[in-house]
């Protein structure tokens, strides 16, 4: 009796498992960055490659890091409200061009308008890796003291703005 019971037990598992996944949202991968400080890097300024920008850029103000590339359809889609966003200027704005060629990430914000403060150059995609980064787009929120706050994966808009972003960007310029 047992060796039927057995085999009916995993299947139930394995069951409760799949249902229990459905349920998921699979926009919310959880970062283990929240709450630690942001990954070094510096990196070749995008547009400049005589300059950089690291970190150090990140500290001093709340801001955001926005994961972008020119081969992803989701960050042309998102690259509208990122605009409005700079000229409400709110926070500033970085861009991480990841994995991705200058040339073309240049004539991308030629074509499409520069929201970012600067934009760093991440063409082998070794900075996203230590960023956690899935794809793009992504944008993270970083504190003043350089702590990473939040992970939004997937195109940014005015209702995640005000729903995930502004709340947590009052939290922190009141704790900072």
């Amino acid at each position: 009796m047992w060796r039927y019971l057995i085999p009916v037990a995993i299947f139930g598992a394995l069951i409760a498992i799949f249902v229990r996944g459905l349920a998921l949202d699979p926009s919310e991968l959880p970062s283990p960055l929240i709450g630690k400080p942001a990954p070094e890097f510096t990196l070749p300024e995008l547009e400049d490659g005589t300059k950089t920008v690291s970190t150090a850029d990140l500290k001093g103000k709340v801001s955001i890091l926005n994961v972008w590339a020119t081969w992803c359809v989701a960050c042309r889609q998102e690259h509208p409200f990122l605009l409005r966003l700079a000229k409400r200027n709110e926070v500033a704005i970085y861009g991480l061009n990841w994995r991705d060629q200058a040339s073309k990430a240049n004539q991308w914000l030629r074509d499409l308008g520069d929201p970012y403060t600067a934009t760093a150059l991440d063409e082998p995609g070794n900075v996203g890796i230590d960023w956690g980064v899935y794809g793009a787009p992504e944008t993270f929120l970083i504190g003043k003291d350089g702590t990473v706050l939040y992970k939004h994966i997937s195109p940014l808009n005015e209702q995640v703005w005000q729903e995930e972003f502004v709340p947590r960007i009052a939290a922190a310029e009141k704790a900072q």
